[in-house]
């Protein structure tokens, strides 16, 4: 299996992911101009979805276990241990990291509930966010922003990492297939199938402060989709067994641009994703037998983004 999970697994030049080919999940990072792979990790359980670089690219976070690892890109590959989940807590998977790298956000389980725990990545020092009796999962760190996003039984609440606060979103109804904050943090972009089978699945966006919900465009039945960095074009990847697509939508004229059949067995594993400056596009299958994560070019369709 492989995994391009994480908050921030692209650059323009370097892609982290995750592979189980050795027989047990380890990361790597991929040089996008020579398509050359560096094994990163020997880990003993490493969480494909706690991967993200830092910023300038100069090294990159995982969760091994419990234990959360900065490495530093150098010749001897500096490591440093900032956190260990402390006995009587299990660590959920998942791990949210703020823009600027101060703190790491994720759940972690006890017997008497789930609390969203905070790190501060520099310091290593720890504080519960908040503390629930349901599940918490789908942690997202607002960009530019002091809140986080999370899920419990269905409702999605953005807590406040100074005051502790939380609000409690007003999403349309229907299922939450995948949530992303835009670049600048304003709005939240997320895939909604409604309840009812004849309607299309939509992309709508949800402002926080004006509590205001609103229709982006349908799409054709996308299962996992992301926004390009300044929000004017998606990718996403169609659900219908008898149109396997990775597609552009154009926000301005909400057209959809078919780019290539994906064929997954499961079309949510695509998970498609832009390179920062938008001229680039990978997403995962296994349409040859086993996973694998694909390229393709986009400048031609979309116009360059600034992004490192």
């Amino acid at each position: 299996m492989l995994s391009l999970g994480g908050t921030r697994p692209l650059t323009n030049r370097w892609m982290l992911y995750a592979s189980e080919a050795t027989g047990k999940w380890e990361a790597l990072r991929m040089d996008l101009r020579t398509y050359a792979s560096q094994l990163l990790t020997d880990a003993t359980a490493l969480d494909p979805q706690s991967l993200s670089f830092q910023a300038g690219e100069k090294g990159f976070w995982h969760f091994d276990g419990g234990r959360l690892i900065e490495t530093i890109f150098s010749s001897n590959k500096k490591t440093r241990e900032i956190y260990r989940t402390p006995a009587g807590f299990e660590k959920l998977p998942g791990a949210g990291y703020f823009p600027d790298g101060r703190i790491a956000v994720f759940v972690e389980k006890s017997g008497s509930g789930y609390r969203l725990q905070a790190v501060d990545l520099v310091r290593g020092t720890a504080r519960a966010l908040i503390e629930e009796p349901e599940e918490m999962s789908h942690v997202l760190p607002r960009p530019k922003r002091t809140a986080v996003l999370y899920r419990t039984q269905g409702a999605w609440w953005l807590v406040d990492t100074g005051s502790g606060e939380k609000q409690k979103l007003a999403l349309a109804e229907g299922e939450i297939l995948q949530c992303d904050w835009s670049a600048d943090g304003n709005t939240l972009l997320y895939l909604n199938r409604p309840a009812d089978p004849k309607k299309l699945v939509a992309i709508r966006e949800f402002a926080p402060e004006a509590g205001k919900d609103s229709w982006v465009t349908n799409t054709s039945q996308f299962v996992a989709f992301s926004a390009n960095a300044d929000g004017s074009v998606f990718c996403g990847a169609s659900g219908g067994k008898a149109s396997p697509y990775v597609l552009l939508l154009a926000r301005a004229v909400k057209r959809e641009f078919t780019l290539a059949e994906h064929k997954a067995m499961d079309p949510r594993m695509v998970a498609p994703l832009f390179t920062p400056n938008s001229q680039s596009l990978l997403f995962q299958s296994d349409r040859h037998g086993k996973p694998a994560i694909y390229w393709m070019a986009v400048e031609k369709f979309v116009a360059e983004t600034e992004g490192s």
